[in-house]
C-alpha cells in the first residue's frame, strides 16, 4: 500500500543541500493518498486494475454457470448410472471444481501483487521528483500528511508534485502495469516511463476457456 512503500521516501535531506534554497521551516508535507489518486500514473494504475478485476468477475460468473450446467447434467444421470460409476463421475467434477477455484483465487491474489508491484514502482520513480522539490523548499524533512495535525498551505508540496510527477513521469510507459493474463512487467523498469502520458492502456486480451 502507498504508505507502506513511501515509507522509505520521508525524507531527511542533509543540511548542505538544504540550504540550497531558502528555509520554510525545515519541514515539507506530503499527501501520498493524492498522488495516487490524482496523478495520470497512480489513475492509471487503479483504471487497470478495476478493468482486470471486472474481468476477472466476469469470467468467474461464466465459469460458474457452466459448472452449474455441468452438476445438472450429472444429476440427471445418476438415475442410469451404477452407483460405482456415478460417484467416480461425481468425484471428477468435484476435484475439477477445487482446481478451478483454486486457480481463480490465484488470479486474484496476482493482480493484489500487480497492484502492490505497480505502486512499489510508482513511488520509486517519483522519489527524486521527491527529492528535488523537498530540497527546492529549503526543507530537511518530508512528512506523510496523516502525521501532521496542522500545517501551513505552504509547506504542503502536494500539489507540486502531482504537476511534476504527470510533466515527467505520464502514465507510466508503454508496459501494462496490471493485466489479468499476467502479462504485466509492473516490476521491471519501464525504459521510458514519461512517453506519450496521452497514450490509452493496453486493453485486456480476452480469456481463454479454461
Amino acid at each position: 500500500m502507498p504508505a507502506a512503500v513511501l515509507a522509505a521516501v520521508l525524507l531527511f535531506v542533509p543540511p548542505g543541500l538544504a540550504q540550497e534554497a531558502a528555509p520554510t521551516g525545515g519541514i515539507a508535507i506530503l499527501n501520498q493518498e493524492r498522488l495516487i489518486s490524482q496523478t495520470l500514473y497512480g489513475q492509471r494504475i487503479q483504471r487497470e486494475l478495476e478493468l482486470a478485476s471486472n474481468a476477472l468477475a466476469a469470467e468467474n460468473r461464466r465459469i460458474e454457470g457452466q459448472l452449474s450446467e455441468e452438476e445438472l447434467r450429472l444429476t440427471e444421470l445418476r438415475d442410469t448410472l451404477q452407483a460405482e460409476e456415478f460417484r467416480a463421475l461425481a468425484d471428477d467434477f468435484d476435484s475439477r471444481v477445487e482446481g478451478i477455484r483454486a486457480a481463480q483465487d490465484a488470479k486474484a491474489r496476482d493482480l493484489q501483487d500487480q497492484t502492490e508491484i505497480a505502486q512499489a514502482r510508482f513511488f520509486e520513480l517519483t522519489l527524486p521528483i521527491l527529492l528535488d522539490l523537498v530540497r527546492a523548499r529549503g526543507a530537511a524533512v518530508l512528512m506523510d500528511s496523516r502525521a501532521v495535525l496542522l500545517s501551513a498551505d505552504s509547506v504542503d508540496i502536494t500539489e507540486a508534485a502531482i504537476t511534476r510527477i504527470d510533466a515527467e513521469l505520464g502514465e507510466g510507459g508503454a508496459r501494462p502495469l496490471i493485466s489479468l493474463d499476467g502479462a504485466a512487467s509492473a516490476d521491471a523498469p519501464d525504459d521510458d516511463p514519461g512517453a506519450d502520458p496521452d497514450a490509452p492502456p493496453p486493453p485486456i486480451p480476452p480469456q481463454t476457456e479454461p
